[in-house]
């Protein structure tokens, strides 16, 4: 394919060619990057902290800010990929990782670093999104199912392979490789995205801007997720100003959202059309499920058992296998099985596999662990894929920017504020606990059981026939 071909006429058809495939491995390597470099880094946080003489928690703003800087870029990528069309924005994202990257590679203090964070996140908040948009617009809606499937197993294989990664390069090469990795991969992203990726339309409206929106919800987002990590770190003054500035502003989007006339950031009546609403509730809790718990265990791993952050690794690669498996799985049945069977399925699989670790305190064999994730890997591969195919196959092909957008704004934002909700519950079952490790941790799991519950009850009112495919 050419860079001037736009997307295919004849995506009804049911068959995946080799060409369609290969537009799936590009922008897979965008959203490859972004989800590894998040995880990649955690590993060399005490590295870093030695490295520019700063304090470990001064040092955790290296993680804070790029997840701010992620939160507050996903907003706007459903209006830029209208704007100026989802494969030339996604060129530029990728762009301006790679800058940041660069930079980061290049930094001669703890604040400068944070800084370059900033604009790696920035880069790295437009990658998924625009990506599925993309994919889901060349593919059609016969295809996405199928494609996505795969897709999706990426971001379930970072926090696997993220930590492998760290640790094996922080074992044979200084600190700035952590951020140099990400170069070739980004290079040759660019270069088979220009030669393969076909070019997309620009909505015909070209939509104005919603500067209004972008103030309300960008910072909300990113004041609010702020305000949950001052609460982990025990600062309340801080902490309750963000939460409230952050919950008050959103609030204001929303209103605002609900009564201007022109197209909003993210519109909220999106969330009120079927399936829409169902899936954003299924995705925003499975989201704070999945991601909580990639945050829990390497933490446990690490603080309760003396594990090296590579030897983490390891015990979490069942994982990685189980959602393989469970790619393989929802490829072949996602266009065959009531959208509501996989998902709900999936839900009740990774609940199967975080039972388990509420008995942390008891003793929990490698074998256990191991199943238990391989049991959870292969929920999350039935659970993300089939939920993102409902909305894509169901709605008109020019609002799939904006819905791209909304959908991995949800999933971001559950995995932020169930992350850091989580951070608050382990450090407070840890002081009740006594500091007794494992306890705390087993504690803290069954509240990721619940935001199991919460999802697989938002999945429940998910559609239970396939979608009439539109053409």
């Amino acid at each position: 394919m050419s860079k001037e071909q736009v997307a295919p006429a004849e995506a009804g058809r049911q068959r995946i060619d080799a060409a369609l495939w290969r537009v799936a491995f590009v922008l897979v390597l965008g959203t490859f990057m972004a989800s590894v470099d998040a995880t990649i880094v955690s590993v060399g946080i005490d590295t870093l902290a030695g490295e520019f003489g700063a304090s470990v928690a001064g040092i955790q703003w290296v993680s804070t800010a790029y997840l701010l800087a992620v939160v507050t870029a996903v907003p706007a990528s459903g209006w830029l990929a209208d704007r100026y069309g989802a494969r030339r924005v996604w060129l530029v994202a990728v762009g301006v990782f790679l800058l940041g990257s660069a930079l980061c590679a290049l930094a001669w203090s703890a604040p400068s670093l944070i800084v370059f964070r900033v604009v790696q996140g920035l880069g790295a908040g437009l990658l998924p999104a625009t990506g599925q948009a993309l994919l889901a617009r060349i593919a059609g809606p016969d295809r996405t199912g199928r494609l996505i499937s795969v897709v999706a197993v990426v971001p379930l294989l970072a926090p696997v392979l993220g930590p492998l990664a760290g640790g094996g390069l922080l074992a044979v090469a200084s600190w700035p490789w952590l951020f140099l990795v990400n170069l070739p991969v980004g290079a040759v992203a660019v270069l088979l995205a220009r030669r393969h990726v076909p070019v997309v339309p620009a909505s015909p409206g070209r939509p104005a801007f919603d500067v209004q929106g972008a103030l309300l919800l960008s910072p909300g987002l990113a004041v609010l997720v702020f305000g949950l990590t001052e609460v982990a770190h025990g600062r309340a003054l801080t902490a309750g100003l963000g939460v409230a500035a952050g919950l008050l502003m959103l609030a204001g989007f929303a209103v605002h959202g609900l009564r201007t006339r022109r197209t909003p950031l993210v519109d909220p009546r999106l969330f009120a059309r079927p399936p829409f609403g169902a899936a954003a509730l299924a995705l925003l809790m499975l989201g704070a499920s999945v991601f909580g718990t990639m945050f829990l265990l390497p933490l446990y791993f690490q603080t309760g058992r003396g594990l090296s952050a590579w030897e983490s690794g390891l015990l979490l690669a069942p994982q990685g296998l189980g959602a393989a498996v469970g790619t393989v799985l929802v490829n072949r049945t996602i266009d065959a099985v009531a959208p509501r069977t996989l998902v709900v399925t999936g839900i009740v699989l990774v609940l199967a596999g975080t039972v388990p670790f509420t008995q942390l305190g008891h003793g929990l064999p490698d074998a256990v662990t191991a199943a238990a994730l391989a049991l959870r890997g292969v929920g999350m591969a039935m659970t993300g894929a089939p939920v993102m195919n409902i909305v894509y196959s169901r709605i008109e092909p020019e609002r799939v920017p904006r819905a791209a957008a909304a959908l991995n704004l949800l999933n971001t934002v559950g995995g932020s504020l169930g992350t850091a909700a989580l951070a608050v519950v382990v450090q407070s079952r840890l002081t009740a606990r006594h500091q007794d490790v494992p306890a705390a941790f087993a504690d803290t799991f069954w509240w990721v059981v619940a935001l199991g519950v919460l999802a697989a009850a938002g999945a429940t009112r998910l559609p239970r026939t396939r979608a009439v495919r539109r053409t």
